[in-house]
């Protein structure tokens, strides 16, 4: 990683998420969150202040140092013990059926090969394991995709890979065998950026 993505890039990334009129959808993906944690994309470490009272440990992947470097004072703040590692949710090291719950807030956009991101997400969780996610990405609207797919290539630049093009609700579909999301855009928020997927998807007892 260069000087922009590990220097610029967490700045930047961490002050677009800490957006206060996000934090409803936090709270809402998070609220069910129960027993063994893996957040995918720990970033800054935002989500720390939404999870549950009752999760007192969780493991996170992030895959820019950089921006774990800013999570620390979150860490420290928090109650949660968390156990980082720095490597991308594409290959994980963890053992097959491992947790209850895996987390991904404003992450599945920016992993290049994300089909093999969610296979391994798939693989971590327990039979009836459940995967909590909120994510921008392809709009309903026509006219809003044709700037979308205009403004992806260089928004990959600029945000550390971010797609704005991408069909979550396609994707999950093809993983999971139940998905649960609801689509809407994002309160004072561009379309182009802030169309939202929220939900939950389930692995199959």
């Amino acid at each position: 990683m260069g000087f922009y993505s590990q220097k610029i890039l967490p700045y930047l990334i961490d002050w677009s998420l800490s957006d206060p009129s996000l934090a409803k959808y936090r709270q809402e993906v998070l609220a069910n969150v129960e027993g063994e944690v893996l957040e995918i994309g720990f970033g800054s470490g935002v989500n720390l202040s939404y999870y549950p009272e009752h999760i007192h440990k969780i493991i996170t992947v992030d895959v820019n140092p950089g921006i774990h470097a800013l999570a620390q004072k979150r860490i420290q703040a928090s109650s949660i013990t968390v156990d980082h590692h720095i490597l991308s949710g594409e290959n994980l090291p963890m053992a097959d059926h491992a947790f209850n719950s895996v987390v991904s807030t404003w992450t599945l956009c920016s992993i290049e090969n994300v089909e093999q991101a969610l296979k391994e997400i798939y693989r971590v969780l327990k039979p009836g394991g459940r995967f909590f996610f909120i994510e921008h990405g392809l709009s309903n609207e026509p006219n809003v995709q044709v700037w979308q797919n205009r403004l992806t290539p260089l928004q990959k630049i600029i945000a550390g890979g971010c797609q704005l093009n991408r069909n979550i609700r396609q994707i999950l579909e093809n993983q999971f065998d139940t998905v649960s999301l609801e689509e809407f855009y994002a309160e004072k928020t561009p379309k182009i950026i802030g169309y939202l997927y929220k939900g939950i998807a389930t692995k199959a007892r």
